[in-house]
């Protein structure tokens, strides 16, 4: 994997926060390791169907 260049900060509720992080402890995984995870899974799930549709909106979004 390559090094890693760009944050994403987001906002949830405390409760939701916390079990996440305690379930991760549990597990012995750091919790941005598993969001990445998820991250992953989402896009290659979605993704895998508009791959046209993606890589036409990264080439417009790289031509801005």
């Amino acid at each position: 994997m390559s090094g890693k260049d760009s944050g994403l900060r987001i906002r949830v509720e405390r409760p939701l926060r916390d079990q996440f992080l305690q379930l991760c402890r549990s597990h012995d995984r750091p919790a941005a390791q598993v969001i990445r995870e998820f991250m992953r899974d989402y896009v290659a799930r979605y993704a895998e169907d508009k791959n046209q549709l993606v890589e036409k909106r990264s080439v417009d979004l790289a031509n801005e």
